[in-house]
């Protein structure tokens, strides 16, 4: 069963030329929560507009293949599986445009949304915008982006054929990446600050299994280092001290993500990390605003966890626009 899907993007005027400015219900972000929420929206009748933005797909777009999405026994890939649940809700009749908001008025309904070609109004929104990855914040870092630092191993990983990269974190994401990278690079140095993994035990006990893995632990990157491309980088233990460097042509990064909520700041109400904070039914402070996904989750990060808020953010708008709220 072929599985393979790629996203296409039309024009953003082409696409806007017969939708209207005046919408029910409007859901910002096309990944999984995006999208799954369009397929319960849709399937209500509510006719949503999906406002993609930047990233199709989200985050799990960038994952080579999930092993843990209930109903793929064989793994999916992540661009695949939010290919087919895109089809599925423009199947049941929601809207995709593949514009950026820019700007957003929760004030007052109904709720202004500005992006970058036109401005639109609605009665209801979902946020869905997810999160993106978190920067180790040392130097090197920014200069070398695109340069031998990246943030997607599926993006990159294969420019690195029989180079030597390392992954900088502890967590599903570094262990699935690095299982990845080793298909091409001839090896990866996983370099985590603790001597535990927030990574569940399979996928540590996998990669220990690699013999193109090495972890290097209780260790940090201070530099990545290089002159118009990476060399290697800095490294110092966290228990005695000690700094050495390690040569390498590549650096990827999974320490975490940090929400895509810039836009949302004095509009709503966000926790100290800048998470949406929502309640159970995916509500925030403003009746008619919703947030579902990664944007409002800083704890789990699972493909599953964010369809499923996805679909009971739609349920919860549903509710609210006929009146019905909960």
């Amino acid at each position: 069963m072929d599985l393979s899907f790629s996203l296409e993007i039309p024009s953003p005027m082409e696409q806007q030329e017969e939708i209207a400015s005046e919408q029910e219900l409007i859901i910002i972000g096309g990944g999984p929560a995006g999208f799954t929420a369009a397929v319960y929206a849709a399937r209500a009748d509510l006719k949503p507009l999906v406002l993609v933005g930047p990233a199709p797909g989200g985050q799990a777009a960038t994952t080579e293949k999930m092993e843990n999405f209930p109903g793929f026994p064989e793994g999916i890939g992540g661009q695949a599986l939010a290919s087919l649940i895109q089809e599925q809700a423009e199947g049941f009749g929601a809207r995709l445009v593949y514009d950026e908001v820019i700007a957003v008025d929760f004030s007052q309904r109904p709720f202004k949304i500005k992006t970058y070609e036109r401005e639109y109004t609605a009665q209801a929104v979902i946020i869905a915008t997810g999160a993106k990855p978190r920067r180790l914040g040392v130097p090197g870092e920014a200069k070398f982006i695109g340069r031998g630092v990246s943030f997607c191993a599926t993006c990159d990983g294969f420019f690195y054929r029989d180079k030597t990269v390392v992954v900088v974190g502890g967590g599903d994401s570094a262990m699935d990446e690095s299982q990845f990278l080793s298909k091409f690079a001839k090896k990866v140095y996983i370099v985590h600050r603790r001597d535990k993994f927030r990574a569940t035990k399979h996928l540590v006990d996998r990669a220990l299994a690699n013999p193109k893995i090495e972890f290097i632990l209780n260790t940090v990157v201070e530099e990545i280092l290089g002159e118009d491309k990476v060399t290697g980088v800095r490294l110092r233990r966290v228990d005695t001290g000690e700094v050495s460097e390690l040569a390498a042509d590549g650096v990827f990064v999974y320490i975490g993500l940090d929400p895509n909520t810039k836009l949302f700041e004095g509009q709503i109400a966000l926790d100290d990390q800048k998470y949406i904070i929502t309640d159970k039914r995916q509500r925030t402070n403003i009746p008619g605003v919703f947030a579902a996904g990664d944007v409002q989750d800083p704890d789990f990060r699972q493909v599953v966890i964010a369809a499923g808020t996805g679909a009971a953010a739609a349920i919860a708008a549903e509710h609210y626009l006929s009146g019905q709220a909960r």
